[in-house]
């Protein structure tokens, strides 16, 4: 009893006598204009922050924090996510990489000027105005992070078509692959610690990680992955999307000056507490900017569904709309989840971003076994398996790898089917006019 009551009292002295960590960051990517969520983003980093009063913080908002989807988002001309960026800046210097999704309600230089306005730092090397040549922004920044410099760079996609039609023309995007190779030694040349904000996806990430210094905190999204892995001491992550996870960010030095990055992705229910200011923000514009017809009930879902399971829903229900073996549906093509009980179009919009034409085809069982293990991929996947395509697959428990399956897809991937079902990707045709949103309304429907 003594022993253990000694042991326990060590313990405790020595929990009391760690000393405080030299920074504390928090980060969150690809919010997509969830006005539901924002509240309570903003309140678990004043939770979070509050418990280190006297520590050098930073905020880290790596990318697509608009969304074209919303149609609040785009009558109010993003009042939301601004008065979002102007709350965060209030509370601690707030880093703003560039993602496909900001110009949604402006062109490219009006973005980064209201994202300017509101006292946040906005970073991106790789995006630049197509008639000028010249960046839209920064390459990086630097912060005092535990009494010692920080360099901060920022990254963005490359994928032309994940912006929207009307500003394609505007942007010359660089490979920031290529980019990192060329200039990413000398941004960071000196610096005692040192910062990727990548919005470039986990496939171009992978090429660039061994291009960072070890001990380099390395941030992820666009794919809307959640996961945390470690090489030496350096971090890579990502924080999932839609609000649902913030990731905390602790950073000690040692004695020689090396970066120990600890990451701790916490979930953040639908239910925790919310920033008042900002519900009310939220509030106010929902009611002057929807309509009767966004009000509209489309269906009904017996039980809340988080977006992980609304995502199995909808691809499920395309599969069922298609009379198919399996659906397989790229990840971000949904966002939200579904509340419990009646559905109106705004929740179900934000829940299935985006629609079109299904495609079916047929795809021999060995294939679907390697499509499979691509598919469904959460925060326990080995780093080694990841690719970063986020697909979600609905299909048999067992895959007979001698038959045939018959598959349903969605027009994006019958466009670009190497790059998600493989090099051997099956043949896919229209499924007879069946269309995505209206698979999933019909589900809510049974």
């Amino acid at each position: 009893m003594f022993a253990v009551g000694a042991l326990l009292a060590f313990g405790v002295v020595s929990l009391a006598a760690r000393p405080s960590p030299d920074a504390v960051l928090v980060e969150i990517a690809d919010v997509h204009s969830a006005y539901d969520r924002m509240p309570q983003i903003v309140a678990q980093i004043d939770a979070v922050l509050a418990r280190h009063p006297n520590v050098p913080r930073a905020i880290l908002l790596d990318g697509d924090l608009f969304e074209g989807a919303n149609v609040v988002g785009r009558r109010s001309h993003g009042e939301i996510e601004l008065s979002f960026l102007r709350r965060l800046v209030q509370t601690a210097p707030t880093v703003f990489t560039l993602g496909n999704h900001e110009p949604e309600f402006f062109g490219m230089d009006e973005t980064v000027a209201r994202i300017r306005a509101t006292g946040a730092i906005v970073i991106s090397a790789t995006v630049r105005d197509r008639a000028s040549g010249r960046p839209y922004a920064p390459a990086s920044t630097r912060l005092d992070l535990g009494g010692a410099p920080a360099v901060i760079v920022g990254l963005t996609t490359n994928h032309l078509t994940t912006f929207r039609p009307a500003v394609r023309s505007s942007l010359d995007l660089l490979d920031p692959v290529a980019w990192a190779r060329e200039h990413l030694r000398s941004e960071f040349a000196g610096a005692p610690i040192t910062i990727v904000a990548s919005h470039a996806g986990l496939a171009a990430d992978r090429l660039i990680l061994p291009l960072v210094p070890d001990g380099t905190l390395f941030v992820g999204a666009h794919d809307h992955l959640a996961f945390v892995q470690k090489f030496g001491r350096t971090v890579y992550f990502q924080a999932g999307s839609w609000g649902s996870d913030l990731a905390v960010i602790t950073l000690r030095r040692d004695a020689d000056g090396r970066s120990d990055w600890n990451v701790e992705l916490r979930p953040i229910s639908p239910d925790a507490p919310a920033d008042a200011e900002l519900r009310r923000v939220v509030d106010a514009t929902l009611a002057k900017s929807l309509t009767p017809d966004d009000a509209a009930i489309v269906g009904d879902s017996p039980v809340a569904l988080s977006p992980a399971a609304a995502a199995r829903f909808a691809t499920a229900a395309a599969r069922d709309a298609a009379h198919t073996d399996v659906a397989v549906i790229g990840g971000t093509t949904f966002g939200a989840g579904l509340p419990r009980g009646a559905v109106n179009r705004y929740a179900f919009d934000a829940c299935v971003r985006f629609d079109g034409p299904l495609y079916v085809g047929e795809i021999s069982g060995a294939q679907l076994q390697a499509l499979a293990a691509r598919c469904n991929q959460g925060a326990t996947t080995p780093f080694a398996e990841r690719t970063g395509e986020n697909l979600v697959l609905v299909g048999p428990d067992r895959i007979k790898p001698d038959r045939m399956y018959r598959l349903v897809t969605t027009d994006w991937i019958a466009r670009n089917p190497t790059a998600y079902l493989g090099q051997e990707a099956p043949s896919l045709r229209p499924a007879d006019g069946l269309m995505l949103k209206a698979a999933v309304i019909a589900a809510l429907h049974h």
